[in-house]
């Protein structure tokens, strides 16, 4: 009997409790309903608020925060070396992996991975494919769902592991799948890749770099010839017991060979270390390292702008609370105490907070899906473009839960502990024209004074990258950008040899030229903006410089009329020609160059040596600096190179009369016809090319400028708010003022003050905050400082003017009362 009874007192306690909720919801709702201009307006400020949250908390933890599927993901490590002023890069050889895996004593398994680019497909369709060394799935330690994992069996094979959603899209789920033939094709390759399933991955594993793997391949999959000339990127398992520093020590004695090797060469590389970090969360990616920083920031800023709405909400809810004294002293006098005041309020509160929360979680994948569209048209990488799992799973359901929660925590708490009046029989005398008691007031001129400082540091935050990206579009960048279309095509696709290739590339250009709407066609290695081809050290007579002060050179092969099409002076000198063909031993070389080697000498027809190759090049023209690897800082010392022939992977550019998107069909179709299918990659605008060079920058201004205006219409609507419940609470007091004698200015003057005053303590509170914040945000983008006083004085500004146009509005109504209308109405 006892268990009975023990449930029968459970249920008496809580039957009540869940009666008092059930009628506070129903009670909640008539309230609101009845007020359909103050929820919506609430809803909609929620809805964005927690919307802006959960969007990019769906797209930062995939990103950055969720740990791998895999066991013991916290042991994982991984490594990087950065040569000096490039980037960090995971990129060893085959044979610096084996000796690295067999001789450390600090990992219990080391594994490499590739990623197989450009246009890997099976029946057609692109998906992400990579080559594993054969103990890769080991090493994580992943299971399969059908089938098995690669092992040392496949090390000199062909063998494929797909992935679960990639069996279930494409093969149905079938187990079929197993033995089936997976053809991949890579532009680098001279044939397809032919490899057979063994097995499909664990359910949970989507590989370890950014984004959803489709097919591992065994690194045996290879030609022989090509194998150890893979670059791999290594990840490996820590021992138990044994610490990431210990690695590193351990990591950077054993590459010091590789290091001594290069260095003998390049003095530059005594100043590369090997690095180890964690890898729980994958392998580092460009998109780690252009938008890492960028993306902690905005969690920060939408963070902000969370508060920010909290603290409008609130001062709407006082308001509101202050206009239901009269509700409330009346429910007083019928008995309810403290806690079921606070109660009904914090439900409205709560009630006002699901629904935000609701819509916030159908609205948020959409624009989480917009900003990865934006950032992944900014990476540089080869290939089949990063695809971040995004959505409502659990995490993100649970993040949003509890910023809804915390939400209305920050906006109902206060309204809702100053809702109960402490003397409900002089509110019920007064009626409902009681003043507002100086706590609320109080309370309210807090939030208002909140709302200017927060929305002050964002507004300061958002005019620094705005004015950083004006300052890098406006910046020269060597080249004219507008009217170029860029196709990359592999000449050697198919299995063409280099003469056949050489062949198809004079075919093609002649073609080109041919299309209406087209000026001129070249070719080069590389693009701006994309790095050079190669880099070379550098000799000239009469230089000088030891050995530990050489820098590389840029190198670029281009073909005659590349400069005309870029639209980049030849500043003396002449531009290649046809005529150089037979034996190319000419070059030209940029302003940086010129300057390094021949600062107060003509260059033209002085004679340059290339490392490698024991003859002499004429320089014959100078051209002005173009930047290829970062618009972010200066041109480097470049030199191009007469390309007699491209047989490999080139990139084409097209000089046109129309929009360059009018031609880029006619020119696709032109390319596949002599190149074939496979062989044509992007298609785009320089344009285009340029802005996805600076895509963090676009991707960070945009959304900081828009929280910082809407943070700053925020503001605004609780300023005007509060100025408005003030006149109408102060309608008696501004009645005796002008009956016995001030004027409506007099008046005006008062609300605008009173105004100016709650700005001004918003202001003096918020210059530190901006500042700060400005110093933060500056780590966060490369080359950019948080500027002067300049930005502070204009977010000054713009709040002053918001403040006074938010409060002119409730303040010419005040000048608009009738004395006696007032008073007869008191």
């Amino acid at each position: 009997m006892a268990p009975i009874l023990i449930g029968d007192s459970i249920r008496r306690r809580v039957r009540p409790w869940l009666e008092d909720l059930i009628r506070d919801l129903r009670y909640g709702v008539r309230t609101l309903a009845r007020a359909p201009v103050f929820t919506g307006v609430a809803v909609l400020t929620l809805t964005l608020a927690i919307g802006a949250n959960t969007a990019i908390f769906s797209l930062v933890d995939p990103l950055l925060f969720r740990d791998l599927p895999v066991r013991d993901a916290g042991n994982l490590a991984q490594f990087s070396w950065r040569y000096p002023g490039d980037p960090p890069l995971n990129l060893f050889s085959l044979e610096n992996y084996q000796q690295y895996r067999g001789r450390n004593t600090v990992f219990s398994d080391m594994a490499g991975v590739a990623p197989l680019v450009t246009d890997a497909r099976v029946s057609g369709e692109p998906i992400g494919a990579e080559l594993v060394t054969d103990n890769f799935f080991q090493m994580l330690g992943v299971r399969p769902t059908l089938g098995r994992m690669l092992d040392i069996s496949d090390a000199g094979a062909a063998a494929a592991v797909v992935s679960w959603q990639y069996w279930h899209d494409r093969f149905d789920g079938s187990p079929r799948v197993l033995g089936a033939t997976v053809a991949l094709v890579d532009r680098r390759l001279p044939a397809p890749i032919h490899a057979t399933v063994v097995g499909v991955a664990d359910r949970q594993f989507r590989g370890v770099t950014v984004g959803r793997s489709d097919v591992w391949v065994s690194l045996g999959a290879l030609p022989a010839t090509m194998r150890a000339g893979a670059g791999l990127a290594l990840m490996a398992r820590l021992k138990s017991g044994v610490s990431i520093a210990q690695a590193r020590v351990e990591m950077r004695l054993l590459d010091q060979p590789r290091i001594d090797g290069f260095a003998r060469r390049d003095p530059q590389w005594r100043q590369v270390a090997i690095d180890v970090k964690s890898a729980r969360a994958g392998l580092s990616t460009p998109l780690h390292e252009q938008f890492g920083g960028p993306l902690s920031l905005v969690m920060a800023l939408v963070a902000v702008f969370l508060l920010l709405a909290c603290a409008n909400l609130g001062g709407m809810c006082l308001a509101r609370g202050a206009a239901r004294q009269h509700e409330m002293a009346v429910r007083v006098s019928l008995g309810a105490g403290r806690l079921r005041i606070v109660r009904q309020v914090l439900t409205e509160s709560l009630l006002l907070a699901v629904v935000g929360g609701v819509l916030s979680a159908v609205v948020a994948p959409a624009g989480a899906r917009l900003l990865l569209q934006t950032i992944t048209s900014g990476t540089r990488t080869l290939g089949v473009t990063p695809h971040l799992q995004i959505g409502l799973d659990t995490r993100v359901l649970v993040f949003t839960f509890a910023v809804t929660m915390a939400a209305a925590l920050l906006f109902g708490l206060v309204p809702a502990m100053t809702a109960f009046g402490p003397a409900p029989s002089s509110e019920l005398r007064a009626g409902r024209s009681g003043t507002s008691p100086r706590s609320r007031r109080r309370f309210g001129s807090v939030l208002v004074v909140a709302q200017v400082a927060l929305s002050f540091a964002l507004v300061g935050v958002g005019h620094l990258y705005v004015a950083h990206l004006g300052a890098l579009r406006d910046r020269s960048l060597g080249f004219d950008r507008r009217g170029v279309l860029l196709v990359s095509v592999n000449a050697s696709a198919g299995g063409r040899g280099r003469e056949a290739a050489s062949v198809s590339y004079e075919e093609a250009r002649v073609r080109l030229q041919a299309v209406p709407g087209v000026r001129s066609v070249a070719a080069s290695a590389m693009i701006p903006l994309s790095g050079a081809a190669g880099s070379r050290f550098v000799r000239v007579e009469g230089d000088q410089d030891p050995q530990e002060h050489q820098r590389r050179s840029f190198l670029n092969s281009v073909s005659p009329g590349y400069f005309a099409t870029y639209g980049t002076p030849i500043l003396a000198g002449r531009d290649f020609r046809d005529s150089d063909k037979p034996a190319p031993r000419v070059v030209i070389v940029n302003q940086a160059m010129a300057q390094r080697y021949f600062a107060g000498r003509d260059p033209i027809g002085q004679s340059v040596w290339l490392e490698g190759d024991p003859d002499s090049f004429e320089i014959i023209g100078l051209a002005a600096d173009a930047k290829y690897q970062d618009p972010r800082i200066a041109a480097p010392s470049t030199i191009y190179v007469y390309a007699a022939e491209f047989a490999g992977a080139m990139d084409l550019s097209l000089r046109t009369a129309v929009a360059p998107s009018a031609v880029a069909t006619d020119a696709r179709r032109v390319l596949t016809d002599v190149f074939g299918t496979s062989a044509v990659g992007r298609v785009t605008t320089l344009e285009e090319h340029v802005d996805a060079a600076i895509v963090p920058e676009r991707t960070i201004a945009i959304l900081s400028g828009f929280f910082a205006i809407v943070g700053t219409a925020l503001a605004a609507i609780g300023l005007y708010g509060m100025i408005a419940f003030s006149v109408t609470r102060r309608t008696r007091e501004f009645g005796i003022r002008m009956a016995l004698g001030a004027t409506r200015s007099r008046v005006l003057h008062m609300i605008l003050r009173d105004a100016l005053r709650l700005v001004a303590i918003g202001l003096v509170l918020g210059v530190p905050l901006a500042v700060w914040g400005k110093g933060v945000a500056a780590t966060a983008l490369e080359g950019l400082t948080p500027g002067g006083v300049t930005g502070v004085l204009l977010s000054a500004a713009v709040m002053i003017v918001v403040a006074l146009t938010a409060a002119a509005v409730p303040a010419r109504r005040a000048t608009r009362v009738e004395p006696g209308r007032a008073l007869r109405a008191e």
